[in-house]
C-alpha cells in the first residue's frame, strides 16, 4: 500500500496521526503500551496499525463532566463502571479502541472485578466520542460499526462545536439532539436522562 491507501483505509484521517514505527500492519498490543509509556501519547490498534487518538482540553472535559452526571446516576443504581479517556480496550484480537468515555455493566466483568490488564478484552456496553477537529466522519463510521460488532449497546457521538450528539442504537438508527434533547440510557441506563445543554453548561461554568 502507498501512505494514500493507508490513509483512505483508516478513513481519512491525517497522516501524522499514523505512525510509521513499527511499520503499519506489524503493530501490536505491546507496541501500544510502549509508545504510551515511552511518549505520553495514546494510540489505537487498527488492523496492525498505531492510530493516535485525538482530543483537545475542551473535549476532554466535556467527557469528564459527563462522566460525572453518570457516575451520580450509579451512585443509586449501581450497574457499572464507567472509565475515561485513556482507558483501553479491546474489541477484537489486534483491535484496541479508546472511547473518549466508556460504560460497562459489572456482569460483563469476571467475578464482577475490575480488570488489571491495561487492555481488558471488553468491549464497552456504552461508547461515547466527543468529536474533535481531528476526527472524520469516515473514521467515526469506522468505529461505530466496530463498537456494534463488538457487542456495544449504545454510542453517543457529542458534537461540541455544533452543539448535537447523535445517539445509535444501531449503525443505522440514529437520533440527532440540539441541546434541548436528552442523552437518554435506554435499556442499558434506565431512567438516565441529561438534557445536552446541561452538559455544556456544566462544562463551561462548573454548574
Amino acid at each position: 500500500w502507498t501512505a494514500a491507501d493507508m490513509q483512505e483505509h483508516l478513513g481519512g484521517i491525517a497522516l501524522d496521526r499514523i505512525r510509521m514505527i513499527p511499520p503499519p500492519g506489524t503493530a501490536t498490543e505491546e507496541d501500544v503500551l510502549a509508545v504510551h509509556a515511552r511518549t505520553g501519547r495514546l494510540y489505537e490498534l487498527v488492523d496492525g496499525t498505531l492510530v493516535e487518538k485525538v482530543m483537545g482540553y475542551w473535549e476532554s472535559r466535556l467527557a469528564v463532566v459527563l462522566g460525572y452526571f453518570i457516575e451520580s446516576y450509579l451512585d443509586t443504581r449501581p450497574l457499572g463502571s464507567v472509565a475515561g479517556a485513556d482507558g483501553m480496550l479491546r474489541l477484537f484480537p489486534g483491535m484496541v479502541r479508546i472511547p473518549d468515555l466508556s460504560f460497562i455493566l459489572w456482569q460483563r466483568f469476571p467475578d464482577r472485578k475490575l480488570p488489571r490488564q491495561p487492555i481488558p478484552p471488553i468491549p464497552p456496553d456504552l461508547a461515547v466520542g466527543v468529536l474533535s477537529e481531528g476526527n472524520t466522519e469516515r473514521e467515526m463510521q469506522r468505529k461505530l460499526s466496530e463498537y456494534f460488532q463488538s457487542g456495544t449497546r449504545l454510542v453517543w457521538y457529542i458534537d461540541s462545536q455544533q452543539r448535537t450528539a447523535r445517539i445509535y442504537t444501531t449503525p443505522s438508527q440514529c437520533v440527532t439532539i440540539d441541546e434541548n434533547g436528552f442523552l437518554s440510557g435506554g435499556d442499558l441506563l434506565p431512567g438516565f436522562e441529561l438534557r445536552l445543554g446541561d452538559l455544556f453548561n456544566r462544562a463551561e461554568s462548573g454548574r
